[in-house]
Protein backbone atom coordinates (compact mmCIF):
# COMPACT_ATOMS: atom_id res chain seq x y z
CA UNK A 1 0.00 0.00 0.00
CA UNK A 2 1.52 3.33 -1.55
CA UNK A 3 0.66 6.45 0.34
CA UNK A 4 1.68 10.09 -0.04
CA UNK A 5 1.58 13.30 2.05
CA UNK A 6 2.66 16.81 2.17
CA UNK A 7 3.57 18.73 5.21
CA UNK A 8 6.20 21.05 6.44
CA UNK A 9 9.45 19.51 8.29
CA UNK A 10 9.00 19.93 11.92
CA UNK A 11 11.84 17.99 13.56
CA UNK A 12 15.08 15.79 12.13
CA UNK A 13 15.97 13.15 14.80
CA UNK A 14 19.14 11.69 15.27
CA UNK A 15 20.38 8.65 12.97
CA UNK A 16 20.23 5.40 14.56
CA UNK A 17 22.65 2.77 13.68
CA UNK A 18 23.31 -0.85 14.25
CA UNK A 19 24.56 -4.77 13.65
CA UNK A 20 21.23 -7.34 12.85
CA UNK A 21 21.59 -10.56 11.40
CA UNK A 22 21.40 -9.30 7.97
CA UNK A 23 23.86 -7.37 8.47
CA UNK A 24 24.20 -3.46 8.80
CA UNK A 25 21.41 -1.40 9.05
CA UNK A 26 20.80 2.48 9.77
CA UNK A 27 17.80 4.68 10.56
CA UNK A 28 16.65 7.98 10.04
CA UNK A 29 13.60 9.11 11.56
CA UNK A 30 11.74 12.47 10.50
CA UNK A 31 8.67 14.25 11.92
CA UNK A 32 6.31 16.79 9.47
CA UNK A 33 3.02 18.64 10.12
CA UNK A 34 0.47 18.41 7.53
CA UNK A 35 -1.16 21.70 6.36
CA UNK A 36 -4.54 20.23 6.67
CA UNK A 37 -7.62 22.47 8.39
CA UNK A 38 -6.72 20.46 11.00
CA UNK A 39 -2.76 19.82 10.70
CA UNK A 40 -1.45 16.09 12.37
CA UNK A 41 2.06 15.69 13.07
CA UNK A 42 3.75 12.27 11.40
CA UNK A 43 7.04 10.30 12.20
CA UNK A 44 8.21 8.60 9.64
CA UNK A 45 11.43 6.42 8.94
CA UNK A 46 13.86 6.26 6.57
CA UNK A 47 15.91 2.93 5.69
CA UNK A 48 19.53 2.10 4.02
CA UNK A 49 20.72 4.22 1.31
CA UNK A 50 17.15 6.42 2.32
CA UNK A 51 18.26 8.15 4.76
CA UNK A 52 20.67 10.38 2.65
CA UNK A 53 17.54 12.46 1.31
CA UNK A 54 16.65 12.92 5.59
CA UNK A 55 19.61 14.74 5.85
CA UNK A 56 19.33 16.96 3.22
CA UNK A 57 16.16 18.23 4.69
CA UNK A 58 16.03 21.68 7.20
CA UNK A 59 13.47 22.42 9.54
CA UNK A 60 10.19 24.18 8.06
CA UNK A 61 10.80 23.24 4.52
CA UNK A 62 7.78 21.69 2.39
CA UNK A 63 8.07 18.26 1.27
CA UNK A 64 5.78 15.66 -0.01
CA UNK A 65 7.09 11.90 1.17
CA UNK A 66 5.71 8.76 -0.50
CA UNK A 67 5.82 5.71 2.35
CA UNK A 68 4.22 2.61 3.25
CA UNK A 69 2.27 1.19 6.50
CA UNK A 70 3.29 -1.91 8.22
CA UNK A 71 2.44 -2.62 11.33
CA UNK A 72 4.48 -5.80 13.63
CA UNK A 73 3.90 -7.24 16.53
CA UNK A 74 5.91 -7.89 19.82
CA UNK A 75 5.25 -9.50 22.70
CA UNK A 76 1.31 -9.42 21.80
CA UNK A 77 1.66 -5.86 21.42
CA UNK A 78 1.12 -4.24 17.64
CA UNK A 79 3.19 -1.24 16.48
CA UNK A 80 2.59 0.86 13.51
CA UNK A 81 5.95 2.48 11.32
CA UNK A 82 5.68 5.45 8.25
CA UNK A 83 8.00 3.92 6.18
CA UNK A 84 9.37 6.52 3.68
CA UNK A 85 10.37 5.25 0.52
CA UNK A 86 10.47 8.85 -1.26
CA UNK A 87 10.89 12.26 -0.66
CA UNK A 88 10.26 15.06 -2.51
CA UNK A 89 11.27 19.32 -1.58
CA UNK A 90 9.36 21.61 -2.57
CA UNK A 91 5.59 19.35 -1.84
CA UNK A 92 5.37 18.51 -5.09
CA UNK A 93 4.08 15.22 -6.11
CA UNK A 94 5.20 14.01 -9.38
CA UNK A 95 3.23 10.86 -8.84
CA UNK A 96 0.62 11.61 -11.65
CA UNK A 97 -1.95 11.63 -9.34
CA UNK A 98 -5.59 13.43 -10.35
CA UNK A 99 -6.60 16.06 -7.63
CA UNK A 100 -10.84 15.80 -7.62
CA UNK A 101 -12.74 18.94 -7.35
CA UNK A 102 -14.63 19.82 -4.44
CA UNK A 103 -18.09 18.11 -3.95
CA UNK A 104 -20.68 20.70 -3.61
CA UNK A 105 -24.62 20.68 -2.38
CA UNK A 106 -25.64 20.52 -6.11
CA UNK A 107 -23.59 17.22 -6.86
CA UNK A 108 -25.27 15.26 -4.72
CA UNK A 109 -28.81 13.80 -5.99
CA UNK A 110 -31.92 14.37 -4.24
CA UNK A 111 -33.52 11.38 -2.06
CA UNK A 112 -36.03 9.21 -3.65
CA UNK A 113 -38.87 8.66 -1.47
CA UNK A 114 -40.10 6.10 -3.53
CA UNK A 115 -40.17 2.24 -2.05
CA UNK A 116 -37.49 0.91 -4.36
CA UNK A 117 -38.44 -2.76 -2.87
CA UNK A 118 -34.88 -2.70 -1.42
CA UNK A 119 -34.73 -3.82 2.41
CA UNK A 120 -32.02 -1.03 3.44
Amino acid sequence: MALEVKGKVLNILPAQSGEGRNGRWEKQEFVIETMDQYPKKICFSAWGDKTSAVKQLTIGEEITVSFNLESREYNQRWYTEARAWKIEKGGQSSGGGVDMPPISENDIPPENNEDSGLPF
